[in-house]
């Protein structure tokens, strides 16, 4: 089984060296108490707990998974106690308002501690994780009184939260949801329907889960116009926060799933269950979103935790592993066989794998910047801000989220490969990260949807290409700063101009082609995701490449020079390797509906 080590020299790379997170820190208000000291100690205590406590846990919840006994859902063994050192621990209240029982720090070291928890065991990072969300829909769309009642034991994990959305009849197409809400006489709803597919929906962890449940009011309009939002506790929850009387909210059963075994992803059923409102009647689905972008980001880090997870393992291994001699003579000539990783083919591989992961690590902590400045805002008051930044935010959403998890999928069937029939057998554990990442690709919205998304919305509709201009002027500028020196960063930083400007032009001409036909959207939106995911990486791993040349050039990096020239070669190998894929998604963006929409719906199936 893959035992996870916390990356901690590429992540206080990031941190202290590329993105000045101790500058960042200062300038925000809740950021004050985040100082360096504080920020190490609080990384190192949690590749500790990752290290010893989950990652040893990660194959026991894959191949017990969670169960059904006595009409309780029981989680795998040792996930409870785990749990309990999660809250010991103080971990959820990291990054939320000290108001309800928070640490008040950044939220982008909460981003940063998830993506060491979901590396070393994706399946119970879900049960606090999907609470985060739960949790910010709270504080800014929810009364006070729901605010007092819930926030706190949400915030210390005493509860754990989720998101209904999904029913049997739909997924994305939020407009058909049938669950009901009718009003009671003392303020509060009745909720009725069945919910799919939720994830942490039903456990053992702790004694309450409240539920942010999509429903319709009996004068809701028809489609996404008509829905609302509402919280729905498993248990009744006291005026003092104290826990009363079972709810109406029932698990139906478990999904059978490919994946994530060690999660309960429920069939909960609402029959009549006492819900508040949350927001305005007919709102639901703005304020859902700040559940979904939230979700979505976190989803994001999935991708880049199955990658480095993949990628350690299939390092270790192609070290260890011997087989054939290396095509340009001996490497080990003692030895029966050369390693695996003389191998070029495996080194292209491993070389994916750890682009990805790196690479990918990078676009989130500078999405975890944004999340901080927006989050601040938010809590802060200041609206004007909050848009501004949530918008910023909104662009990057859905290429972290649609891009990452492609890639991380891609890594993780590249651990399989490495490892050949090894990888396909349980022992070994490469074949659980494999099925794990699968699901990424399509909860939160998949990869078609993220596209839509992306380029629909928030490109042709949202800003009529802004949103990909101002990003692209940072492309260029970073770019430009580098263009005249010599060697793989000069070269890089020379690509990266011509990324800016293909990006823009891309963009143009899917604008012109849209405005007459509007299947350019759907036939485009997935390969135009993935040119903006490649290139959006390319400007970090250029980034990355820059930072580690000049401390290795100043001599500061001196101590940590193997550290920074393994940076250099592996933005290399981006650029020269992976970089290329995105001139032939552009290709097919740019080869419109034709070929897609001609043929019959009944000619699919002919033979």
């Amino acid at each position: 089984m893959v035992a996870y080590r916390a990356p901690m020299r590429d992540i206080r790379f990031l941190m202290n060296e590329v993105f000045d997170y101790a500058g960042h820190y200062r300038s925000l208000p809740p950021g004050e108490d985040a100082t360096p000291d504080v920020v190490d100690a609080i990384l190192e205590a949690a590749a500790t707990y990752c290290e010893d406590v989950l990652s040893p846990l990660n194959a026991i919840g894959d191949q017990q998974g969670c169960r059904v006994q006595e009409g309780k859902v029981i989680t795998p063994d040792g996930f409870k106690e785990a749990y309990a050192q999660f809250v010991a621990g103080g971990w959820q209240s990291l990054s939320f308002p000290t108001a309800y029982g928070g640490q008040g720090l950044p939220m982008s070291l909460n981003l940063i501690k998830s993506e060491m928890m979901g590396t070393a065991n994706w399946a119970f990072n879900m049960y606090p994780g999907l609470s985060i969300g739960c949790i910010n829909t709270l504080l800014q769309y929810g009364s006070d009184t729901l605010k007092q009642q819930y926030l706190p034991s949400l915030i210390s994990g005493a509860w754990t939260g989720t998101m209904c959305l999904t029913e049997p009849q739909c997924g994305s197409d939020l407009g058909q949801i049938k669950t009901q809400a009718q009003p009671l006489p003392d303020g509060h709803y009745a909720i009725t329907g069945t919910k799919i597919f939720i994830s942490s929906g039903e456990h053992d962890l702790t004694d309450n889960i409240v539920h942010i449940v999509l429903a319709r009011l009996p004068d809701a309009p028809a489609g996404t116009r008509g829905i609302s939002l509402f919280a729905v506790p498993k248990r009744m929850v006291n005026p003092d926060g104290t826990l009363g009387a079972h709810n109406h909210v029932h698990c139906g059963s478990l999904e059978h799933k490919m994946g994530i075994h060690g999660n309960a992803t429920a069939v909960l059923n609402f029959e009549g269950a006492v819900g508040t409102l949350i927001a305005q009647p007919h709102h639901g689905l703005e304020a859902m979103f700040t559940f979904m972008n939230t979700a979505r980001i976190g989803t994001a880090i999935q991708g880049v935790a199955h990658a480095e997870l993949s990628f350690q393992g299939a390092v270790r291994y192609a070290q260890e592993r011997r087989s054939m001699r290396s095509l340009s003579g001996k490497k080990e000539p003692d030895q029966v066989a050369d390693a695996l990783i003389w191998h070029a083919d495996v080194r292209r591989m491993l070389l994916t794998q750890k682009a990805i992961a790196e690479g990918g690590r990078a676009m989130i902590y500078s999405a975890a910047q944004l999340a901080d400045r927006m989050f601040t805002a938010a809590w802060s008051g200041d609206q004007a801000a909050y848009e501004a930044h949530d918008s910023t935010l909104g662009f990057f959403t859905p290429i972290l989220k649609g891009f990452l998890t492609e890639m991380g999928l891609e890594a993780a069937n590249l651990g399989m490969q490495v490892f050949g029939g090894h990888g396909y057998i349980r022992e070994h554990g490469m074949e659980q990260i494999a099925r794990d990442a699968r699901i990424a690709t399509l909860y939160e919205g998949t990869t078609g949807i993220q596209a839509l998304d992306l380029l629909g919305r928030k490109v042709l509709l949202g800003s009529r290409g802004r949103c990909v201009r101002e990003f692209t002027a940072q492309m260029w500028t970073l770019g430009r700063s580098g263009a005249f020196q010599r060697g793989p960063v000069g070269r890089m930083s020379r690509t990266l101009m011509r990324c800016a400007w293909q990006w823009n032009w891309l963009t143009t001409r899917l604008m012109l082609k849209a405005s007459r036909d509007r299947d350019v959207v759907g036939a485009a939106g997935v390969d135009y995701l993935m040119v903006g995911g490649y290139m959006m990486m390319a400007h970090f791993w250029c980034q990355q490449a820059r930072c580690a040349q000049d401390l290795l050039r100043s001599g500061k990096g001196a101590e940590s020079a193997a550290f920074y020239t393994a940076k250099l070669q592996t933005a290399e190998f981006y650029f020269e390797h992976l970089l290329p894929r995105a001139q032939a998604h552009a290709r097919s963006a740019l080869a419109g509906p034709h070929a897609l929409m001609q043929m019959r719906n009944d000619q699919f199936l002919l033979s």
